[in-house]
């Protein structure tokens, strides 16, 4: 049985997001109880076109400041407010958009591809934006055999080893959470559940990745385990989804193992319940709205803007 308290707070946010007209997006990375009054929840560009599609003036991101800010990107007319304004993203915040700007002076002839897991800063100086499902298509069709990839190396090495005839720039950049995890971390998973299969999202290693049975997105992590005749799945993501697995799949008997115990993003698990209640009240000291001067938000439009050219 759900806890009493949690019940309450998730009943008041349901009847103050409709009376004060208010759309709330969860990253699937959240927790359950914030999964449980979210109107959307899924991956940061799943979320950003929901955003845009509603009705709803305002929009609570509970997520981190990236995925807030792509959100305002996509509707600038909207006040887009992020639950926890302390939750960034370590990947997202490593390269600066002077830093970027100094790399493609010394690489002209190369186009610039840029994780959507990116700052709009960055995104100002980059060509085209992609997604981890999107990343090898849309490379695919970029007409530029040279392809500057960031921030994450382990992506973009990934994308590279399924178009190995364009030449590929990787920076030192990454998600430390996923490249925590090792070929060793994997080996000692299957030992203990030697029958499940193991899915793991591109961000990780390329070691780690050799060793997968399937590789992919977080949504299309969850899509494959929940339609796959399999029984058990090692779960190479956040660990929240080997919990929200477990809930989806239902009575199916379908057991859901998390790889490693590093695969906790504490960005991810800052926001609570009752700091998205103050945000839904209104409160003084809950969220922050993302304010993105014109300027910013038209350079960083052009490179999704492009993605969504190409399909992504």
């Amino acid at each position: 049985m759900k806890n009493n308290q949690i019940g309450q707070i998730q009943e008041r946010i349901a009847e103050l997001k409709k009376e004060h007209d208010v759309c709330i997006l969860a990253h699937s990375y959240q927790s359950r109880e914030i999964l449980e009054i979210a109107d959307f929840s899924g991956d940061s560009y799943m979320l950003s076109k929901a955003a845009a599609a509603v009705s709803q003036k305002t929009v609570i991101m509970c997520g981190v400041r990236f995925m807030a800010e792509t959100v305002k990107i996509l509707s600038p007319e909207k006040r887009v407010i992020l639950a926890n304004p302390t939750a960034g993203c370590p990947m997202a915040e490593q390269f600066s958009a002077e830093y970027i700007a100094g790399i493609k002076a010394q690489l002209p002839d190369y186009s610039v591809v840029a994780y959507i897991n990116t700052t709009a800063a960055l995104k100002t100086v980059c060509d085209v934006c992609v997604t981890s499902s999107s990343a090898v298509d849309i490379v695919r069709c970029i007409d530029n055999d040279k392809i500057l990839f960031l921030p994450d190396c382990n992506l973009g090495a990934y994308v590279q080893a399924q178009i190995p005839e364009k030449q590929f720039k990787l920076l030192e950049g990454g998600c430390p959470i996923h490249a925590a995890v090792t070929a060793e971390d994997v080996r000692a998973a299957k030992v203990l559940y030697p029958d499940a299969a193991v899915l793991v999202h591109p961000e990780c290693t390329p070691e780690v990745v050799a060793l997968a049975d399937y590789v992919g997105s977080t949504s299309g992590i969850m899509e494959f385990a929940l339609s796959s005749d399999k029984s058990e799945f090692i779960i190479g993501t956040e660990m929240s989804i080997a919990e929200h697995l477990q809930y989806s799949s239902g009575d199916s008997g379908k057991r859901f193992y998390s790889l490693s115990h590093k695969l906790l993003c504490p960005d991810m698990k800052v926001t609570t319940l009752p700091e998205v209640l103050g945000c839904v009240r209104g409160d003084a000291g809950y969220g922050e709205e993302i304010a993105l001067d014109a300027d910013t938000a038209a350079k960083a439009r052009v490179c999704i803007d492009k993605m969504i050219a190409y399909g992504g």
